[in-house]
């Protein structure tokens, strides 16, 4: 699972057969190469950029060749889609996720069925709330957002991005660096370290944190072309560590004690010290809204748009499925075995040296494009160059990833990414099926031609602030969170909207 999406998915593309469709070639060029357009990736260096002083211009010239619906011949078939959900869903987060719903006391009932039903539920909102909108528009995120918000409203979305980018990538490079600290001997973090526990630490995540860095700003065309290669070997790595471990845990072929021991000694319903106690309601709401950001948040709407059918959508149910049932199941037998909370020396020590590259390559391609894209949501603040701002990025990231919380409290993390970006998902659901049935504007900020919309922008504000309220001061958990905060983003919207709107005329 990659919660790396956002306004720039169309890299997601890399995923989807570049070799067979040259219209997605030009996309990829555009985004990760300096080869094809050289001035958008230098942008600061070009006449056309230096003279694009308003953000508008700034944001439409990273865009220039994606404004436009797909057009029906360039569409993808089932098979490209089901590759990608697979690949993409198999990371360095699946590691910790299946080791933090041990460490949460999870039950082996809640894990195995409220996983069933969160990932069920997951697929549902993908094929049936994202998919139907991404076939019928056929436009990005950011054209749509751009459409109905306005580009500063969009400017203010994308700086909010990069900041969580470089938070999710802090906590690959971590994940990394337990790996590449145990030929050192470092001392690991536990689930309780908050704080970098020792100098050994911080020198080995600097050190992943420059290599990650110097990576993505090089450009990852490369890197992503391996990390869909190593996708299968990874998740293989997940399956095999698993089954390597089962005698250790007290489970031998053909005992068919697999249930008893997964009940005593893996998901026994008893959370470790100073960690809070989950229920079956944690397991199906965090299944559920791992990846809120892509489908209730609407940010798979730029890789969906090239599905052939809405039900298309359902193909995600292979990343959900594999990547992250099998995954996470596979990650929790992998701890339960375990002497340590890192999962680097997790994998290590169920099954030796195969377990840490693992660990490193999970990490890597995670952080790596994630960083990148950081990177790119910067430079559309700032104006800098790429490697600048990308660099400013990693300065970001490495230095969040020196604190073990990022990686300990990672559950909390992906919620609180999902929350944030899901009202925005609620404003284009309500402008597309709901807006132009109550007689009033759809894309108000292109037919109005203003660069704010304050209905969409007062409903993303006021929904993250109670959002944040309920669960400072009444201890609601980030996961519950962001289902009634996304139905509620939908009838604040309207309600602003309805206020706000004024008649517009159309060509």
């Amino acid at each position: 699972m990659k919660y790396i999406i956002t306004n720039y998915y169309v890299i997601k593309v890399l995923h989807v057969s570049i070799e067979s469709n040259s219209h997605i070639e030009q996309y990829v060029a555009l985004f990760v190469t300096n080869e094809k357009y050289p001035y958008l990736n230098d942008g600061v260096k070009t006449k056309r950029m230096s003279n694009a002083s308003s953000i508008s211009k700034r944001l439409d010239s990273l865009y220039e060749f994606d404004r436009e619906p797909v057009s029906k011949n360039k569409l993808q078939g089932i098979g490209n889609f089901l590759g990608m959900y697979a690949g993409e869903h198999v990371a360095g987060t699946e590691f910790v996720i299946g080791m933090l719903f041990v460490a949460h006391g999870v039950s082996v009932k809640d894990m195995f069925l409220g996983g069933l039903i969160g990932n069920i539920l997951a697929v549902g909102s993908w094929a049936f709330l994202t998919a139907p909108i991404a076939v019928r528009v056929r436009l990005s995120l950011y054209w749509q957002l751009k459409k109905i918000c306005g580009s500063k409203l969009v400017f203010i979305y994308n700086i909010v991005n990069a900041l969580m980018f470089c938070f999710l990538a802090g906590a690959m490079v971590a994940v990394a660096a337990t790996a590449v600290g145990i030929p050192f001997g470092i001392q690991m973090p536990s689930l309780q370290d908050l704080f970098p526990n020792s100098i050994g630490w911080v020198l080995t995540v600097l050190g992943v944190g420059m290599v990650i860095t110097a990576m993505a700003i090089l450009g990852f065309d490369a890197l992503a072309r391996f990390a869909k290669v190593a996708a299968p070997w990874m998740f293989l790595i997940f399956v095999t560590g698993a089954i390597a471990v089962l005698p250790k845990l007290g489970i031998t072929p053909g005992a068919s004690n697999f249930w008893e021991v997964a009940r005593d000694n893996i998901w026994t319903g008893v959370a470790r010290d100073g960690q809070s106690q989950f229920s079956i309601w944690h397991v199906i709401f965090f299944s559920w809204l791992a990846n809120a950001a892509m489908h209730l948040g609407m940010s798979d709407l730029t890789i969906l748009r090239y599905a052939k059918k809405w039900q298309y959508g359902f193909a995600s149910a292979v990343g959900m499925f594999l990547g992250h049932y099998v995954a996470w199941i596979a990650s929790g037998i992998l701890y339960a075995a375990a002497n340590s909370d890192a999962p680097g020396v997790v994998a290590y020590e169920a099954i030796g040296i195969a377990g840490a590259i693992c660990v490193v390559i999970a990490g890597w391609t995670t952080a790596n494009p994630t960083l990148y894209r950081a990177g790119m949501a910067l430079q559309v603040a700032s104006g800098w160059s790429r490697w600048r701002v990308t660099l400013l990025a990693g300065v970001i990231t490495t230095t969040a990833a020196m604190f073990p919380a990022l990686v300990m409290k990672l559950l909390d993390f992906v919620a609180l990414y999902g929350l944030v970006l899901i009202p925005m998902g609620a404003v284009i659901l309500a402008d597309f099926y709901i807006i132009p049935r109550l007689g009033l504007q759809q894309y108000y900020a292109e037919q109005k031609k203003i660069n704010f919309n304050l209905a969409a922008g007062a409903t993303w504000f006021i929904m993250l602030t109670i959002a944040l309220f309920v669960n400072f001061h009444f201890h609601v958990e980030l996961y519950f969170l962001p289902v009634p905060i996304w139905i509620i983003s939908l009838g604040t919207y309207i309600l602003f909207s309805r206020l706000y709107q004024k008649p517009v005329k159309t060509e």
